[in-house]
């Protein structure tokens, strides 16, 4: 295995009461006008850094980072307490409430550190749900929110319903072992082919230089607590992003939820062609240019 090392960022670190929490930054381009800031949420199953800012050999901007920092944005992640370089001494599970707790502290952090008064969110399937409850929690820090390969109440997930089968053995621990065969099935459990291997390989080696288990407690709450986030106290304008083949994001499970949302500045959009892990698809560029357009997207004048 690659041992992956990381450049051309920021390395911050910030307090959630006595945890460490780490933060990076890739910061806009100047040659191009300034947009605004945007912070990037991770999943379940790997820390922020392999998902937000990886590197594959021949695939272009393979970092999202990258390429919405050559587009005029400001961009930040962060390991969520268990994950990657932040803290993992405490004897808890890390569940969604725990990480939107997480967010709390990072993006009071990040504010103070930039030019915006509030932030563009993009969460990634438990990412998506950690981001929902933090913006239930604090509207007014967020311009727009972005809810990629989510969950409401989960159902029609048949990733879910297979998951549940193992639910009495992430409730007796508090860490899952992962290997690179998992990071593997991620990819092979929805459609084949959405990712080629080489991306995957690349993604498996970012992964496990940081980690060799993650917290189960996502998948506790993705597995028996659903839902964890009510729509109608989500505020802030709002994009559901929906991959064609995603076997976590049940579509009539998700359409409910986008029903409910009470901004009317919202979008939902389904992603042809790929499956769970949207920035490690073939398609990648799809998802960001969606994620792009919405962001960039003017603000309503008239509301009626």
């Amino acid at each position: 295995m690659s041992n992956v090392t990381w450049s051309g960022g920021v390395e911050h670190w910030t307090k959630k009461g006595d945890i460490n929490l780490f933060l990076w930054q890739k910061k806009a381009s100047p040659k191009v006008p300034y947009v605004g800031t945007i912070f990037f949420v991770h999943g379940s199953s790997m820390a922020s850094q392999p998902t937000f800012d990886l590197s594959v050999p021949g695939r272009p901007y393979s970092s999202v980072m990258d390429w919405f920092t050559e587009r005029g944005f400001d961009t930040w992640t962060m390991d969520n307490e268990g994950y990657g370089r932040s803290d993992k001494h405490r004897p808890i599970n890390s569940d969604i409430a725990n990480g939107a707790e997480d967010l709390a502290a990072g993006s009071e952090y990040i504010l103070k550190h930039s030019v915006s008064q509030k932030l563009y969110l993009y969460g990634i399937s438990s990412g998506a749900l950690k981001a929902a409850l933090f913006a239930q929690n604090h509207p007014e820090r967020i311009a727009k929110l972005a809810l990629d390969a989510f969950v409401w109440t989960g159902e029609g997930s048949h990733t879910l319903e297979q998951r549940r089968k193992k639910l009495p053995e992430f409730l007796a621990k508090n860490r899952r072992p992962i290997d690179r065969a998992f990071v593997h099935s991620i990819f092979d459990r929805d459609h084949p082919d959405t990712a080629d291997q080489a991306t995957v390989s690349a993604f498996a080696d970012a992964i496990l230089t940081l980690d060799d288990s993650m917290p189960t407690g996502t998948y506790v709450d993705m597995c028996s607590k659903l839902p964890v986030v009510d729509p109608l106290k989500i505020s802030v304008p709002t994009i559901v992003m929906r991959g064609e083949y995603d076997g976590i994001a049940g579509l009539d499970d998700l359409v409910d939820f986008y029903k409910l949302l009470p901004n009317t500045d919202k979008q939902f959009s389904v992603m042809a062609g790929i499956s769970h892990a949207s920035f490690q698809q073939k398609n990648y560029l799809m998802a960001y240019h969606i994620l792009h357009s919405y962001y960039t997207m003017p603000e309503p004048i008239y509301r009626g």
